[in-house]
This record gives structure tokens, sequence and C-alpha cells, in this order.
């Protein structure tokens, strides 16, 4: 496999407190061979003490985070224990499947059933707990599945329902 096979563009969905994690995320697939490449917002201090205090327009981070989402093949939602709260990552969640991306929620080491935000809920891909190889398999689009933070199976999160006439 070339280096460029390995390669995966990808935006990361995350609480902003938890850039510790998202280090940890794409440290555990470059342990597995891969080439992560992340698109997401990580603010220098300065900046998210600007973005805290609302001096960036709202407007100028949709149009940013829509182009780095329009750059990423798979957009992957770490599931920590604050993320449900977040507004801004149920907005990423709603534009990645406004523009057709596959959507993964990963929860983090520890991370509970309740912490899904919203709009995972509903258009999630896939969701899988912290195992490399799951992750992989979801990004990759071989496997849909949906589990539990302890690997354990759950239901589909966004199963259609149907109906008969």
């Amino acid at each position: 496999m070339t280096k460029s096979e390995q390669r995966r563009h990808l935006f990361i969905s995350h609480h902003h407190r938890d850039d510790a994690l998202v280090d940890k995320f794409t440290g555990l697939l470059g342990g597995k061979g891969w080439d992560v490449r992340n698109s997401s917002i990580r603010a220098k201090p300065a900046n998210q003490e600007r973005l805290d205090r609302g001096l960036v327009k709202d407007a100028v981070i949709e149009r940013l985070l829509r182009m780095k989402i329009s750059w990423a093949s798979t957009v992957v939602v770490l599931i920590g224990e604050k993320t449900h709260t977040r507004p801004w990552v149920n907005w990423e969640i709603d534009q990645a499947h406004a523009q057709g991306k596959r959507i993964v929620g990963v929860f983090e080491q520890g991370g509970k059933g309740a912490d899904i935000p919203k709009s995972l809920e509903k258009y999630a891909s896939a969701i899988v707990g912290w195992n490399a190889n799951s992750i992989k398999k979801a990004i990759d689009d071989e496997d849909n599945t949906f589990e539990n933070p302890d690997g354990s199976a759950r239901s589909p999160v966004n199963a259609s329902v149907t109906s008969q006439c």
C-alpha cells in the first residue's frame, strides 16, 4: 500500500476543549499505518479568546467550516463528555450531511451513550468505540456498525422507518 493509499482526509468534529483527544485519535490511527490529514479548526489561544468573546461573526465561521468539511472525505465526530452540548458540533454534522459526507461517531475511552449529539443520532453512518480496527472500517465505508461505548452492538441510530399500506 502506498503512502497516498494510507492517507485519509478527515474533518474531526469535537469540543474545542478536547484538542488533546484529537491528537490521541490521530495517533491511534497513525500507529496503524494511516496518515490522517485533519481539516478541523483548532484555534490558537488568542484566536480562541476572540471566538469565546463573540468577536468573530458566525457567518465567517460557517464559511470556513463549510470549506474544511468539503475538503474531507469523511467527518469523524469524537464523542466526549461535553460534545453533545456544543452547538457548533451539531452544525458541523448537519453541514456534513448536507454535503453528502460519511459521518462516523467515535466514543472516547470511557464515553457514554448519552453523550451522542442530536445531529449525530440523526445522520451517523456508523458509531463505534475507541478501537482502531473498528474506526478504520467505519471510515472506509466497510462497516455501518453501531456500537455502545464498550464496543457492544446497539441499534442503528438513524434506522429508517418503513410503513405498509
